[in-house]
């Protein structure tokens, strides 16, 4: 059976923007059970359940498993950066920011995918596509910086702007940071791993190794880490592992083994939008004004990188072709196979 996302104009939609609702609402989710249990258990949890559940899903779709040294190597690179590194980075981070504001943090990774697409794979850019990185590093600096540091930018307040750096690396929002570049590099590296194995089973694979780290540096460093957890709690870990982790992290490694990572990263920038409105519903977490304006420039952002081809053909009828062409290879390029995905050369 093959399942084509060109075959239907409604599901297409739903499928590319299913992991970003789906880690939106698992950092709200997360944000709420965290003060009962420890960031390195829960990082843990939502890693190795998710990717035994890929692993069967796998199975049962007939999914060949790695083959030689080199296909593990490449697993356990992408596990340690992507599993690892990402989770544990955002657990630990999560503990110090909000759930909105952590997953505005975490989605400045597509300005380094962007960067690192272009050098290893000469992912096209073009004006539009920079103007809109570069309205996204604004509005991500808008929204992940101190109020009080951008004023004293502002006014030029130097001195003040100096003692504001202390405050800025001591807080969630610097291990956010360094989880958005985990990532970001984790989106890279799938282009890699797929060359030696399929995209479905490296994924849940990088799950599982990635994860057994973080249980262990939990037993060592952190304790009671289940012993708070309500029914509640266990069921919004439930969904964070199952949604936020195993359905979510799949389809995007899946969409991120072929076509523009350039654009399907762009779309995380979705992410916070639907942080924002159920941590505003579930947590009452509000943004100040200057990152209400921050989530504005994203969004703009996010329009400009993904319609770069189209404004340059609109500013250019002799790149109108161009375009057109490589819109068309993008969308058979994202055609889902059920049960051959693409392996890269």
């Amino acid at each position: 059976m093959q399942l084509k996302i060109t075959n239907s104009k409604l599901l297409a939609p739903f499928l590319l923007i299913a992991p970003f609702f789906f880690w939106g609402t698992a950092m709200v989710a997360m944000k709420a059970v965290i003060p009962n249990t420890t960031p390195l258990f829960m990082a843990g949890v939502r890693l190795v359940p998710a990717g035994v559940l890929v692993l069967i899903v796998a199975a049962i779709l007939g999914k060949p498993q790695p083959k030689g040294w080199i296909a593990w190597l490449w697993i356990a690179l992408f596990a340690l950066v992507d599993g690892t590194m990402f989770q544990g980075f955002l657990a630990e981070g999560l503990g110090k920011t909000g759930a909105g504001l952590g997953s505005v943090m975490i989605d400045s990774q597509p300005l380094a995918v962007a960067i690192l697409a272009l050098w290893l794979f000469g992912d096209r850019i073009g004006l539009w596509g920079w103007l809109g990185l570069l309205i996204g590093v604004l509005g991500i600096s808008l929204i992940g910086l101190p109020d009080q540091w951008i004023i004293n930018l502002l006014h030029n307040n130097v001195s003040a702007i100096t003692g504001s750096w202390e405050q800025l690396f001591a807080s969630g929002e610097w291990l956010m940071l360094l989880a958005a570049l985990s990532m970001a590099v984790g989106t890279i590296l799938i282009r890699y791993v797929c060359r030696y194995t399929d995209p479905v089973v490296a994924t849940g694979w990088h799950m599982i190794l990635g994860g057994l780290p973080l249980f262990a540096l939990s037993s060592s460093v952190e304790s009671q880490q289940w012993i708070n957890i309500d029914l509640g709690g266990w069921l919004a870990l439930g969904y964070s592992t199952i949604f936020g982790s195993a359905v979510a992290y799949g389809l995007f490694f899946y969409f991120a083994s072929s076509g523009s990572l350039t654009s399907l990263s762009s779309l995380t920038f979705l992410t916070p939008v639907f942080a924002l409105f159920f941590g505003n519903l579930f947590l009452g977490e509000f943004l100040s004004p200057l990152q209400w304006v921050g989530v504005g420039l994203t969004l703009v952002s996010i329009y400009l990188v993904n319609q770069r081809e189209t404004l340059t053909a609109a500013n250019n009828p002799l790149a109108e072709i161009t375009s057109n062409s490589q819109a068309e290879t993008e969308l058979q390029r994202a055609t889902v196979s059920v049960n051959e995905p693409e392996i890269l050369p």
